[in-house]
């Protein structure tokens, strides 16, 4: 756009009517209201007990390995092709920093071993009050990850600028919700149904209104969202209950049930749906909303029904991709597991119906349903909030003119070209959002 804009027209977006920005925020006011006090009443006490035990617990220490020597592995049925040795490694961190620990490892041909030079973390054993053991935990990965979250910073911000830190600052309060509150909520024993959804609600809320900016289009997008994630969990209770799951598909659920028998593990499934599916939910509903404001940008002259059939064909694009985008994501996440599904020779129908599979296609199936929902929810929204705003404008345009208001019209009318032609307003509502 050229520099002839009003500076008060600077938002982004339209210039909104103060009943439409008004009817917003008495839409969204009560949710934002009812997350703030869900998470007064759910936020965590005092942090719950730690797991005891060396591999629990361990006292761990960084170390870099000086030597690795292959010795005899043990007759163990199963691990004729593993490879054995004892591992020497200097402590960098700790009272024991600068001495050797010595400890062996069993690892496969086909995974990474151990090797000279190798950053790790082991754990020291105080079992045996005579003797300082060592084991092996982990590599340290601390320095990498940085690299490339500083690389994936770096890459937000060259290309989206204000906005893309903004996203960052909303993406470092979703995790702080994640590990303050939802988390030590549900390891607490408080319901992780109630703790999922107060929780999703303030990341959406956060996320959204970072990222975007506090304005009519993020509302909408904001009001799709909510909706959307509503018919989720419904959808997610009635299924999860019908289905019968026990809560206990994998080995991680059920040591944490003998562990923090507190937690609710059915309602824990549930959680992961409805957190699951908020990942991907709003990048659809920001979409949408978008999609209608361009399109009403392009051409102001488009009605309701015009704005929606438009940008609903944008929205199908983006949900047959988005759908097959969920299933490959789950495929290469369990891919061993799926692979031992195959090893095993067991039937399709086996396992596909097994609790570990039949969960993730639950959420799959259901968070997809929500998100094609949320594309016609969020693009009527929008096509309706901006449609009577333009109507509106048009309206008292043509009074002033001493014109009939015409039903549909607006400011962009080619019939008022000419010399002296003014700006239409309906133009001069948008800015350059780079």
């Amino acid at each position: 756009m050229g520099h002839g804009h009003s500076h008060a027209d600077q938002e982004g977006e339209f210039r909104a009517s103060s009943q439409i920005r008004r009817a917003l925020l008495i839409a969204v006011v009560p949710f934002i209201v009812l997350t703030l006090v869900g998470l007064v009443i759910l936020w965590p006490g005092e942090p719950p007990g730690r797991l005891q035990g060396d591999f629990a617990s361990p006292d761990r220490v960084g170390a870099t390995v000086t030597k690795v020597e292959e010795i005899e592995c043990q007759a163990i049925p199963g691990q004729e092709s593993f490879r054995c040795a004892e591992v020497t490694a200097r402590i960098d961190e700790g009272d024991e920093a600068g001495t050797d620990a010595s400890f062996e490892t069993a690892e496969t041909s086909q995974a990474r071993n151990i090797a000279v030079g190798d950053k790790i973390l082991v754990g020291r054993s105080l079992n045996d009050p005579n003797e300082n053991r060592y084991f092996f935990i982990d590599y340290q990965r601390g320095l990498p990850l940085l690299g490339l979250g500083l690389l994936f910073a770096v890459v937000v911000v060259a290309l989206s600028r204000m906005r893309g830190f903004a996203a960052l600052v909303g993406l470092g309060i979703s995790l702080f919700v994640l590990l303050a509150f939802v988390l030590p909520a549900i390891l607490e024993g408080k319901s992780p149904i109630a703790v999922a959804a107060v929780g999703s609600a303030a990341i959406m809320f956060a996320a959204l209104y970072m990222a975007h900016g506090i304005n009519v289009r993020t509302t909408t997008a904001v009001l799709g969202t909510l909706v959307s994630l509503l018919l989720t969990c419904l959808l997610a209770a009635f299924f999860l209950d019908i289905v019968s799951f026990t809560g206990f598909g994998s080995e991680e659920a059920i040591f944490l049930q003998v562990s923090a028998a507190q937690v609710n593990l059915q309602g824990l499934i549930f959680a992961g749906v409805i957190i699951g599916t908020l990942g991907v939910l709003d990048d659809v509903t920001v979409t949408q909303a978008s999609a209608v404001w361009e399109i009403h940008y392009a051409n102001p002259r488009y009605s309701a029904r015009q704005l929606y059939s438009s940008a609903l064909r944008i929205g199908r694009d983006h949900i047959a991709s988005t759908v097959n985008t969920l299933v490959l994501a789950y495929a290469g996440a369990s891919l061993p597991l799926l692979i031992l599904f195959t090893l095993a020779d067991t039937p399709l129908s086996q396992t596909l119906t097994s609790e570990v599979v039949a969960q993730e296609i639950v959420r799959t199936l259901v968070g997809s349903i929500g998100l094609v929902a949320s594309v016609p929810i969020t693009t009527g929204l929008a096509a309706l909030v901006v449609s009577r705003d333009a109507v509106r404008v048009s309206g008292r345009r043509d009074q002033e003119n001493g014109d009939e208001p015409r039903e549909g019209a607006t400011e962009s009318d080619p019939t008022r070209d000419g010399p002296g032609f003014k700006r239409p307003r309906a133009e001069r509502m948008f800015r350059d959002d780079s």
